[in-house]
């Protein structure tokens, strides 16, 4: 009878058994920062001190550098109200920027928001980051892309899956010590994933950061930014009035941490 069960899963005719669901970790707040309640986050990261920020909206859209204790913008460069403005990443010296639903993105130099030159992809952009050596970009699906950054070939995908199948609406990303996270759209929650092989290692629970009037005005849980060189981590949305820097606490009985 056994043998018979596991031919017809192998088959397709009986769902296979789910794992287990992963950890839900859930934060402390260090410290809470201004941020501007204009700006619609689609990218955030932390070079040198600073924020820079990527925002979106037709007409609203561009980057950013922020003074992290002030939330003064300190240096801005605007996208053509033809592009609405999705993830940023910084990558050797340039930040790359994409787009929603127009297909290409920008690179500008770092320290002067010149643009250097375009690209183009195909289907809808909407977050990014990068390990050593790939940008990583994700676009809604539960698949990640990994693109040389010269070049912007894409040399591979990665399925995100959970215990419950593969992740939908991965959003904003930041690479954290090996692991991606990435903002679920429309939750507030960020999906803790393992490069090698997609799955989900955990999730981090992020609600109550905002106050109730606080969060009549802000929109959804977008902005994951780690600051490396002094081990902080960063989180924020869009049109919200405060970036959060916090830190992790792990569930019952678990290690785990960040």
């Amino acid at each position: 009878m056994r043998a018979a069960l596991l031919l017809l899963m192998a088959i397709g005719f009986i769902p296979a058994q789910r794992g287990s669901p992963p950890p839900t970790y859930g934060y402390r707040i260090v410290r809470s920062y201004p941020h501007d309640p204009g700006a619609f986050t689609q990218g955030l990261i932390v070079r040198d001190g600073f924020f820079y920020e990527g925002t979106g909206m037709n007409g609203r859209s561009g980057i950013r550098k922020v003074k992290i204790d002030t939330g003064e913008v300190l240096q801005s460069q605007p996208l053509s109200p033809d592009y609405f403005g999705e993830g940023i990443t910084e990558f050797k010296g340039s930040i790359f920027q994409i787009t929603w639903r127009s297909e290409v993105g920008f690179v500008y130099d770092l320290a002067t928001f010149e643009r250097k030159r375009s690209f183009t992809y195909k289907g809808e952009g909407w977050g990014l980051t990068h390990d050593e050596t790939r940008i990583i970009m994700s676009d809604g699906s539960p698949e990640l892309r990994f693109i040389e950054p010269e070049t912007w070939k894409e040399t591979g995908r990665l399925t995100v899956r959970d215990a419950s199948g593969p992740v939908q609406n991965l959003n904003e990303l930041e690479y954290v010590k090996g692991e991606i996270f990435a903002n679920v759209w429309q939750t507030e929650r960020i999906a803790r994933i393992s490069p090698k092989d997609g799955r989900v290692t955990g999730y981090i629970d992020l609600s109550r950061l905002l106050s109730p009037a606080e969060r009549a005005n802000a929109d959804v849980l977008n902005g994951i930014a780690y600051d490396a060189a002094s081990d902080r981590l960063f989180v924020t949305g869009k049109w919200w009035p405060k970036v959060f820097e916090i830190t992790l606490v792990a569930p019952a009985g678990s290690r785990g941490g960040v």
